[in-house]
């Protein structure tokens, strides 16, 4: 038996837990950067590695060590059951997706496909995650999980070919297929077109939870990503993410934010002690911006991957409307 975890620390717990077979924990972040309907085409797998360095501070020698994982997907036949261990977020369902993705391809033969993928636990008021459970609380979810059939694999196939286009439509129509397959996927595709700017000001998800979270009052940068990841855990985003955000956020021209004391952003190569005793406030731009009499986008511009998406400019097709929960056509 197999199990597939997303991410190091469920991995730790159930070998720690001791349950049966071997576990493997897979290493990567689909919600950040370009992301390919094929992510083992060469040049796709270099982009997306010198997106990450630069963005997130992963050498590319380290992230291309993923080929290496990828060849786990390649010699499946031996296990009589692979298990995958996930959760309701936009990181673990692009994660999810792949993987189903690309077992849809392989044929498996006799082995069984499993899925553990939940968006609570009993008596666990706010759960965020697998990684919030104990060893013994994961254990108690052995034996659980479901099988996965054709209809799974499928949606899984569909929302991963959507998500890594390039075209808005095709996201767009993703939003109204029957998702009940996966009965996540919907909830964390929204999360995922709800990060591109708004109508309403140019500002996506986190840069406008970021802003309403720091409205009133000063914040730490830890603080202040712990307020906002509880506001937005549809998203999953890890602190490495959001440092990038406060950072485009921060700096010259048009700061929305002002960080008192910051010498420099921590990232995946070095960590900036004095960076947890920075304070954080609006500036008049992001109060400004906040309350819709400024259109923040033709200010600042845009670059960014969203999936497949590749928005750069400032002036975009595509929007979010908050209110509709829908891409819509850019009137600007």
């Amino acid at each position: 038996m197999l199990h597939i975890t997303n991410g190091d620390s469920v991995a730790d717990k159930l070998r720690q837990g001791g349950v049966q077979g071997e576990v493997v924990a897979w290493r990567e972040i689909y919600s950040v950067g370009p992301v390919f309907r094929d992510m083992a085409e060469r040049h796709n797998r270099e982009l997306r590695a010198r997106y990450l360095e630069r963005k997130l501070g992963i050498p590319q020698e380290e992230y291309l060590k993923i080929e290496e994982q990828e060849q786990i997907l390649r010699d499946l036949k031996k296990y009589n059951e692979i298990v995958l261990w996930f959760e309701y977020d936009l990181f673990d369902q692009t994660m999810l997706c792949y993987l189903l993705h690309c077992l849809a391809a392989l044929a498996l033969g006799e082995t069984k496909l499993s899925l553990l993928c939940i968006g609570d636990y009993p008596g666990v008021e706010r759960f965020r995650g697998l990684g919030q459970l104990t060893a013994e609380q994961l254990m108690a979810l052995s034996g659980t999980w479901q099988s996965v059939g054709a209809r799974e694999l499928e949606l899984a196939s569909r929302m991963w070919e959507a998500y890594t286009s390039p075209l808005p439509e095709q996201h767009i129509r993703f939003l109204q297929e029957d998702t009940s397959a996966l009965p996540f996927v919907k909830k964390a595709f929204e999360a995922h077109l709800s990060r591109i700017p708004s109508v309403h000001n140019g500002l996506g998800i986190i840069e406008q939870t970021t802003l309403e979270t720091v409205r009133d009052g000063e914040y730490g940068p830890h603080a202040l990503f712990g307020q906002v990841g509880n506001k937005l855990h549809m998203l999953g985003m890890g602190d490495l993410e959001f440092w990038q955000h406060l950072k485009n956020m921060s700096t010259e021209p048009y700061p929305l934010l002002h960080i008192q004391g910051l010498e420099d952003f921590p990232d995946f190569s070095s960590a900036v002690p004095s960076f947890a005793h920075c304070r954080i406030t609006l500036t008049a731009l992001g109060r400004k911006v906040l309350a819709g009499e400024e259109d923040y986008l033709p200010l600042k511009g845009i670059d960014e991957w969203y999936g497949g998406l590749h928005l750069e400019g400032r002036s975009i097709p595509w929007r979010w409307d908050t209110s509709r929960n829908e891409l819509s056509r850019s009137i600007f």
